[in-house]
């Protein structure tokens, strides 16, 4: 499932989901914050680039540095890689002007997608949100704002298990199907780890005359606190016989990694039988666990 070489002439994220030739695949890295952090994402990106993805995204600090740190690595991603390239963007804590300079900022380095989230308060996804008193409410109006300002392909979150702050699945979909009409082309879901979540978030939304194509958002399992701190974050529920065959083999990091990649490839192969339209690694600027399911998946056919 490799992708091709971007051209100016190549069709955007959107425009190759609604080909459905067959599954995406496609990476997210985040910015560094250092020099080492650099290296290593520099060292992913090499490692990773033989796989041909069909395009990578890079998450979003919302301001100062950590914002200029994102448009950085997505002009380095691109120039280096020829890459099909994501920016994300969100609300939190900026004004309207500021988030028009963000998109003004993308615009000048060639990023022509953009993928438009509210993004997490400054104390966690569960903590209240208050928008900026001079910015945006929601990503239905950062998606709205962003078809405005220019030509850009726009996507949104999506969340199989319920948004932590509201805990209310219907409320989801119905939020995703805005998003569609304010101009959203596609989605990306967040973490999950049971692929009845995702056909379920699925029907949802069609239910609802929405059809924007679900990428799945791919959280490799290597570290069992790390999984079970990102599981509290998201919202996603950690299924009983998962967290029972993680905790089997708790006191043994290599085998913990061994079974956690099992349980990622098992997930990715019922999301693609299940039609599935693409996937979606979260690589934390690392290459081996999303390289390895990878290759997994190519030893099941019809994956290779």
């Amino acid at each position: 499932m490799p992708g091709s070489p971007v051209t100016d002439a190549s069709p955007t994220i959107a425009g190759l989901l609604a080909a459905g030739t067959r599954p995406t695949m496609s990476f997210e890295f985040f910015p560094p914050r250092d020099d080492p952090g650099q290296q290593q994402l520099q060292q992913a990106i090499g490692e990773l680039e033989p796989l041909h993805p069909d395009f990578v995204s890079v998450t979003y600090g919302a301001t100062g540095s950590t914002r200029s740190r994102t448009i950085d690595a997505t002009r380095m991603i691109t120039a280096r890689t020829g890459f099909r390239t994501m920016g994300h963007l969100t609300c939190v804590s900026q004004s309207e002007a500021e988030v028009r300079g963000a998109i003004e900022s993308y615009a000048e380095v060639g990023i022509r997608h953009i993928l438009a989230v509210r993004g997490d308060p400054p104390g966690g996804p569960t903590a209240p949100w208050h928008a900026h008193p001079h910015g945006l409410a929601n990503a239905t109006e950062l998606v709205r704002l962003v078809k405005d300002t220019g030509d850009f392909c726009v996507g949104v979150a999506a969340f199989p298990d319920a948004h932590p702050d509201r805990s209310d699945v219907d409320l989801d979909a119905r939020v995703l199907a805005e998003k569609e009409q304010a101009g959203a082309e596609f989605a990306i879901t967040q973490l999950f780890f049971t692929a009845d979540a995702y056909f379920r978030l699925v029907e949802r939304v069609r239910a609802l005359g929405c059809e924007l194509p679900i990428v799945a958002g791919i959280q490799p399992v290597t570290n069992l606190a790390q999984i079970e701190r990102f599981a509290t974050f998201s919202g996603a529920e950690l299924p009983a016989p998962m967290v029972e065959r993680l905790h089997a083999v708790a006191d043994d990091p290599a085998a913990v990694r061994s079974v956690g990649l099992e349980i990622a490839t098992d997930l990715c192969d019922r999301l693609l039988a299940g039609g599935a339209p693409g996937l979606h690694f979260f690589t934390l600027n690392r290459s081996k666990a999303t390289a390895e399911i990878l290759a997994n998946l190519r030893a099941i056919p019809p994956h290779a």
